[in-house]
């Protein structure tokens, strides 16, 4: 029997949104009456087919089945943690590399107090927490030690930890124990929670949200021909894996995000394709996390007109994410992306 997955499209936004909701025309997602929708699309490995809420009791039974389920999750209510509030849409994590080293933003804010006053900055702007990282895992970056990592964040984490919320990027589980005990509320493993055996442990021990994000590889070759049946259901089925094996390991909470990891370990095509299908994802019922801000994708689709912050790229790339119900966007330019978000929202009331 083939697998089916359920992917929900034909968004509707704000008042219009809720007028539908009343109507019981559409339904909304994860219980947020502003953004629903009134089709799904059914897939298969082998097969497609979109069709409107109204026809689902025109579907075979197993298929019915397994739609419903889906259904549930997606249109369930979503608990806040980590000062993320799933009601409003989009949720931002600012972006706060300490690193001499990163893809668009090495050695800009590992300078005395820079990292710091960044982070402070990037949260009274409208940041929900600041994605703090000490080490480098663009394509073709190559690991650091554990002692070199926390050096390059120690200070800076020390100063902001108590004022603001604050995720932590690192795959190493020494990281993450010393990030905690100084008030970290997120962990963000871009390894997929695969790079240190001891990780799992410390997310049993300190029941810590955190996400699962997905990398084929890793930094050194992740982008050495990229490949996939099926990028969209192959990483549908990792993180399905994942959090069963998850579950089997202790860790008992609902506080996990999913990232598909745009740009780790993938090509333009693929890339495309999960942020064009995105919403797929919200049938595995966790919040989706997506950084796209100033990807490799922005350059290869605009060519000529490619500049380094990406702004315009990151922009409309996040806005669509939005509209596809993406609940957190991961970014750079904060203040640039919320000026955008509201023009757009006062926009679409109109």
């Amino acid at each position: 029997m083939h697998r089916f997955y359920t992917r929900v499209c034909n968004f509707y936004y704000g008042d219009r949104s809720k007028s539908l909701v009343k109507k019981k025309e559409t339904l909304p997602l994860n219980g947020n009456k502003e953004l629903s929708f009134d089709q799904i699309q059914i897939i298969s490995r082998k097969y497609k087919k979109r069709i409107s809420i109204k026809e689902l009791k025109k579907l075979p039974k197993f298929i019915k089945k397994q739609v419903t389920i889906d259904l549930k999750k997606i249109t369930s209510k979503k608990k806040n943690f980590s000062n993320l509030n799933f009601k409003k849409l989009p949720n931002i994590m600012g972006v706060l590399n300490l690193t001499p080293d990163s893809f668009s933003d090495g050695g800009k804010f590992n300078i005395k107090d820079k990292g710091a006053r960044h982070a402070m900055h990037m949260f009274k702007l409208g940041a929900n927490l600041v994605d703090v990282g000490g080490e480098s895992t663009r394509p073709g970056s190559k690991p650091i030690t554990t002692k070199l990592e926390w050096n390059r964040i120690e200070k800076t984490l020390k100063r902001i930890s108590k004022k603001i919320p604050i995720s932590l990027d690192t795959r190493k589980s020494e990281i993450m124990k010393k990030g905690i005990k100084n008030g970290v509320k997120l962990i963000n493993d871009i390894s997929g929670l695969s790079y240190d055996n001891s990780t799992m442990n410390i997310l049993k021990k300190y029941k810590i949200p955190f996400v699962v994000h997905h990398s084929q590889g890793i930094p050194e070759n992740m982008q050495n021909k990229p490949k996939y049946k099926n990028e969209l259901l192959d990483i549908y089925d990792f993180f399905e894996k994942k959090i069963k094996l998850l579950r089997l390991l202790g860790v008992k909470h609902n506080n996990i995000i999913i990232d598909p990891g745009i740009g780790f370990g993938k090509n333009l095509k693929h890339n495309m394709n999960l942020i064009s299908n995105i919403s797929i994802f919200h049938s595995l019922g966790f919040p989706v996390l997506v950084g796209a801000s100033r990807k490799r994708f922005i350059k290869d689709l605009t060519g000529k007109n490619d500049t380094k912050a990406r702004i315009g790229g990151t922009v409309a790339s996040s806005i669509y994410l939005m509209m596809q119900g993406v609940q957190i966007l991961r970014i750079h330019d904060v203040n640039e992306l919320l000026q955008g978000i509201k023009v757009f929202k006062k926009l679409i009331k109109n």
